[in-house]
């Protein structure tokens, strides 16, 4: 195994939500937009050799997962849907050893004329 945050890793980014995740009772009841950045620390080497799937973490399936996450409960802070869904990944998939995700929020409800307000988590499988 390699040390956490390096090695192999199964990347996604900009997977885009809708969602109502927020403080504020305006983001509760008219959502806003959401990205997910995230890499999962696994293993590649045995489907580098093999090309078959079923020795691999399919991208697809992680996707699954975020979605679903994403979509089963409200938070209040997105440091709270990160963590919830860096769960939610641990518990399906095995082969992930580690987890880096940026949630970030473009309409934040914040007076910034340009940029997003965001959070990133780096976790490591619990032992």
């Amino acid at each position: 195994m390699t040390a956490a945050f390096t090695g192999d890793r199964i990347i996604l980014r900009d997977l885009g939500f809708y969602g109502y995740h927020g403080l504020f009772a305006e983001e509760e009841r008219l959502g806003q937009r959401f990205f997910v950045d995230l890499e999962c620390g696994v293993d590649l080497s045995a489907p580098g050799e093999t090309d078959a799937i079923g020795h691999t973490v399919s991208y697809a399936d992680i996707y699954d997962v975020v979605k679903a996450t994403f979509e089963t409960k409200r938070t209040k802070l997105i440091e709270a849907l990160g963590q919830n869904i860096v769960t939610a990944l641990f518990e399906r998939f095995g082969d992930i050893n580690w987890i880096i995700i940026r949630i970030r929020k473009p309409e934040a409800p914040i007076a910034m004329v340009r940029g997003e307000a965001a959070i990133e988590l780096h976790r490591v499988r619990p032992v």
